[in-house]
């Protein structure tokens, strides 16, 4: 029987390359969107996957998306917590909008949705959660406070949900990227990118967004369920732990 594989923020960046990357490894696949209709509509097209548009700091909107995805696709068996938004500012600048915002998309979408699934996992007795989190949730950065919390956030939410259901086949694992070769990325100034950036990177470039991917497959498959409660840091060396 082909799994399901739901994938939140899943239509463009490396939520796309995961989506992509589970349909190709045999997935039945949904990738959620929260508001960029013409890049979500052609995704759809150039992939064949469908797409579900709902606002992942909602539990209501949540619920109500995961019950669409399993209606016509069936029960989730993965899970992939990518969503995520940055609304950058010194904390002492920084207003509550712009905490709350980044706090409930990248923090409490965890909560929204892993728990709109994780019941059917439980008695179904198998469950893959994978939860994208990123190097700054693991050293901090300049100007996220808000990110950096939230994203620190998904990985003692990660270990603690792992303990809890280890023993009922489901596994909870978390990746940090670092610096990936997305649209946010590529936005960076040329001479800012090879001067403050590229230079901290012991590999010397970019991640892929396929880079991601993989390891999403990988933490989704059979052959990871002895992997559970781990951080996976992929960032080509810049911050080891």
């Amino acid at each position: 029987m082909t799994r399901v594989a739901l994938v939140t923020g899943g239509t463009r960046g490396i939520g796309a390359a995961i989506s992509k990357a589970l349909k190709a490894a045999g997935y039945k696949v949904a990738a959620s969107y929260a508001g960029n209709d013409s890049a979500a509509e052609k995704f759809k097209n150039e992939t064949g996957i469908p797409v579900y548009k709902w606002d992942v700091s909602s539990f209501d909107a949540c619920a109500e998306g995961v019950k669409k995805v399993e209606a016509e696709l069936g029960p989730v068996d993965v899970l992939v917590n990518n969503a995520g938004i940055t609304r950058d500012g010194a904390f002492h600048k920084m207003t509550l909008e712009q905490w709350n915002a980044v706090i409930n998309t990248n923090l409490g979408s965890l909560f929204n949705m892993t728990r709109q699934v994780i019941e059917g996992m439980r008695t179904r007795k198998f469950g893959r959660i994978v939860n994208i989190s990123s190097i700054n949730g693991q050293k901090g950065q300049f100007g996220q406070v808000n990110y950096s919390a939230a994203k620190a956030g998904d990985i003692g939410f990660t270990k603690a949900l792992a303990l809890e259901n280890a023993r009922g086949g489901i596994t909870v694992n978390v990746i940090c990227p670092g610096y990936i070769n997305t649209e946010m990325v590529q936005a960076v100034p040329k001479d800012v990118l090879d001067k403050a950036i590229l230079p901290l990177i012991p590999c010397n470039r970019l991640g892929e967004a396929e880079e991601i991917a993989r390891a999403v497959v990988f933490l989704a498959g059979d052959d990871a369920g002895y992997i559970t409660g781990s951080t996976l840091t992929i960032n080509g060396g810049q911050y080891m732990v």
